[in-house]
């Protein structure tokens, strides 16, 4: 298994002990990781293709068209794409074809860190099961969600009473996989410290996604004419 992590961006989110607990994971599964801090490791389209999985760790931060492109048609040819919290669901604001693949964007998280919730699990699916609900306290992620994924896990809201209680209660998807092409994306929301995931539930919740994002590469034969037309943005 060939595997790259790729952190940087808004250092608030520890990306670099994120990285470090994703390496880790990896490496004990017999991954052949490489770490790097820099977005230039995009470039080399066939390179991407050649891996495994691709883990993004970056808030914020820009991503070119043409780097969005080449993670996207890694992904479509079977690369698996597994992230958490802003580190790949806040990354690149501006880059929808960045949204579209991983299935969401972050737009709040009401009550800031320190909020008392839930996790509670939805779905009957190997990489949830025997995971009992929990309770965390951290940032509570607010998202526009594709209803195209598979959810797994999720959180209520309104936590905080803040402007978006007067909609009423919502039930708001922390962890999912879906589908890019031939390639399996995973992504969990929590994650605004590596304390947060590094222990518990949260963990095995990580490990198992990073581990099923990178064992799509196998299902996927020789790929094809994923640039359809209307992929202009």
């Amino acid at each position: 298994m060939k595997a790259l992590i790729t952190w940087g961006g808004w250092e608030g989110h520890e990306p670099d002990k994120v990285a470090e607990l994703f390496r880790g994971i990896l490496a004990e599964a017999g991954a052949e990781v490489e770490v790097t801090d820099s977005l230039a490791c995009f470039d080399d389209a066939e390179a991407l293709r050649d891996l495994d999985l691709i883990v993004p760790v970056w808030t914020m931060s820009e991503l070119s068209k043409e780097a969005a492109q080449s993670v996207s048609e890694a992904v479509a040819r079977g690369t698996g794409l597994a992230g958490c919290h802003g580190g790949m669901c806040d990354a690149f604001r501006s880059n929808v074809l960045w949204q579209f693949m991983t299935g969401a964007n972050w737009v709040a998280h009401p009550g800031g860190d320190g909020v008392r919730y839930r996790v509670r699990m939805v779905e009957d699916h190997e990489l949830t099961e025997g995971i009992e609900d929990f309770d965390v306290e951290s940032e509570q992620y607010y998202l526009h969600v594709d209803p195209a994924n598979e959810v797994l896990a999720v959180t209520d809201f309104p936590t905080v009473n803040w402007y978006h209680a007067a909609n009423g209660p919502v039930e708001m998807p922390v962890a999912w996989v879906r589908r890019w092409g031939h390639g399996r994306v995973y992504y969990n929301s929590l994650g605004h410290k590596a304390s947060v995931i590094e222990h518990g539930p949260a963990f095995e919740m990580l490990r198992r996604g990073l581990l099923w994002a990178a064992g799509g590469k196998e299902e996927a034969g020789e790929v094809t004419g994923w640039q359809a037309a209307g992929n202009h943005y």
